[in-house]
């Protein structure tokens, strides 16, 4: 059995490892291009794991093809 540990990120970590602004992420979000791993009930800090840096990296390529976001939401899901 494999053990594998993930890396957690907030969102301006996302921000930083993809290039992507937090108000695109945020927007992301919103339409359910990303999802969140978890929330904390105390400070409601959104975070992600290495799929959500994964998924960005595919979104990323998909927009420097012209893509738009709902071709890109068909391709991905």
């Amino acid at each position: 059995m494999e053990n594998t540990i993930s890396n957690i990120y907030l969102i301006k970590d996302l921000a930083r490892l993809t290039g992507f602004s937090i108000y695109t992420l945020k927007y992301y979000l919103k339409i359910g291009l990303i999802r969140e791993t978890s929330r904390s009930p105390e400070t409601r800090y959104r975070y992600f794991d290495d799929s959500t840096v994964q998924q960005l990296k595919k979104i990323r390529a998909l927009r420097r093809e012209n893509k738009s976001i709902q071709e890109i939401k068909n391709e991905l899901f």
